[in-house]
């Protein structure tokens, strides 16, 4: 076994862990980054760009068969599953190869291939090949979906969304257990490609919505499209063959049992540290095993070692994991000359559904005790109407003593973009003066925010 010293060790060559190796070398400190299994972003080959061309597809077939209110008549609209997926995974690993190539442009020494493994809290065994000897280490090792044991039984017809991007043709039908991000995303996007599809949620949650307005409004548009089931009890699941046979009860009606192709999990998703021999580390644990460390520096207690990304648990977006990385790899090389809090950018969260969620700055369980709410319905918001998708809310928080923005929750058509305003918003921490200052071009769906933002400069007035 050969031995590596170095400043920095980075385990994990994800979004996190790329970023987290620049801010470490561009602060002076010798790098190296072990990764153990295939190289791409979970963004890249799992995640973000796969769903959304899944989506893209879909929002095709459903414009196809929708154009009747605009006079639009299509006929015989055919989705062929296996081109859907071909170009799914065709542009899927186009993406992958743009990680790819960045990291075979790293120095050949600075990279390190196979499985990492605490000796201490600053030796590694990677591989059984190379002893890896760092000042400090920096863990980036993603997060991976969890398939809940009562769901074992089904072997291959239980699946996660890993797996559906490896699909060559569209299954006939698909039971999605959670409506959280990913649920309500790929579950809308099967059911517009023709997959007989529902979506069962143990509580009347949906798409990661706190505020009950908001949340109320999403319920009502999704429910007009989706076999959407929230607050549903699972009370039994087998494998039949080659199907999915699964028993639910929705609150005060009687017991369904069906059949599906696949029951895809989005039940969330569980830290990649199980493997690591954290054990063998002074890092302390908290009640559910969890290592305990500084949400400020990303720092493990009382060791040299830093989490960031997705396997902390805080902000699971690629945005996110990329200021983990850049906090997590500066305070290592910094170490043990001191370590700082990272500074953080404004919240901001979307998910690509339709009508499209997201939320800005401060969600409305994070508000302070005296805020002022502006509201706008989009039922009939002008540009909504005009593209008939009038659907949804959008409410902003505000400070009552300042004035200033906190954030806002919505619900509606190109929430992405105003996500972002608002997030910008949040960030400068501008006055609702401030925004309705800001021009406000005519038709567009920014001027439903204009209303929602005079809705809340009203309440301010009247103190």
């Amino acid at each position: 076994m050969k031995t590596l010293e170095v400043d920095v060790a980075i385990v994990g060559a994800g979004t996190a862990g790329l970023t987290a190796r620049h801010a470490a070398a561009k602060a002076g400190a010798r790098t190296v980054l072990i990764e153990q299994g295939p190289h791409g972003t979970t963004c890249a080959r799992v995640g973000c760009m796969p769903s959304k061309l899944l989506i893209a597809a879909a929002e095709a077939a459903h414009a196809a068969r929708h154009g009747t209110p605009y006079g639009v008549h299509a006929e015989n609209v055919r989705v062929d599953g296996e081109e859907v997926m071909r170009r799914v995974r065709q542009e899927r690993d186009r993406f992958v190869g743009y990680v790819l190539r960045d990291i075979e442009a790293l120095p050949p020494e600075e990279t390190l291939s196979g499985r990492a493994r605490f000796l201490s809290d600053t030796v590694l065994d990677v591989g059984g090949h190379t002893q890896v000897e760092a000042r400090s280490v920096v863990i980036a090792t993603g997060n991976r979906p969890h398939i809940p044991p009562p769901y074992e039984p089904l072997g291959d017809r239980a699946i996660v969304n890993d797996d559906v991007f490896e699909w060559q043709e569209l299954p006939e039908s698909v039971l999605v257990i959670g409506a959280g991000v990913i649920g309500l995303e790929l579950g809308q996007a099967l059911a517009r490609l023709g997959v007989r599809t529902r979506i069962l949620q143990r509580s009347r949650r949906l798409g990661g919505l706190r505020d009950p307005a908001v949340l109320d409004s999403a319920i009502e548009a999704f429910s007009d499209e989706l076999d959407l089931c929230l607050e549903a009890a699972i009370l039994d699941i087998r494998r039949v063959g080659k199907e999915a046979e699964v028993r639910y009860q929705m609150p005060g009606l009687p017991e369904v049992t069906e059949r599906f192709d696949h029951v895809l999990l989005a039940t969330g998703r569980v830290p990649n540290f199980d493997e690591l021999g954290l054990e063998n580390t002074a890092a302390e644990f908290d009640e559910q095993g969890q290592p305990v460390f500084d949400r400020e520096t990303l720092q493990l207690k009382n060791t040299p070692i830093f989490l960031a990304g997705d396997v902390n648990g805080m902000r699971p977006l690629l945005h996110e994991a990329a200021d983990d990385g850049r906090i997590a790899g500066a305070n290592a090389a910094a170490w043990p000359n001191g370590v700082t809090p990272g500074q953080r950018r404004a919240g901001l969260s979307i998910v690509f559904s339709d009508p499209q969620l997201a939320a800005a700055g401060l969600r409305f369980n994070e508000l302070p005790a005296d805020v002022v709410v502006g509201e706008v319905d989009f039922a009939n918001q002008g540009r909504a109407r005009i593209m008939l998708k009038n659907r949804g809310k959008l409410r902003v928080y505000v400070a009552r003593d300042s004035g200033v923005f906190l954030g806002a929750e919505m619900a509606g058509p190109a929430m992405e973009h105003i996500g972002h305003l608002l997030a910008w918003a949040a960030q400068q921490r501008l006055t609702v003066a401030q925004m309705l200052d800001m021009p406000f071009y005519h038709p567009v769906v920014e001027e439903g925010l204009r209303t929602a933002l005079q809705d809340a400069a009203r309440a301010l007035r009247r103190g």
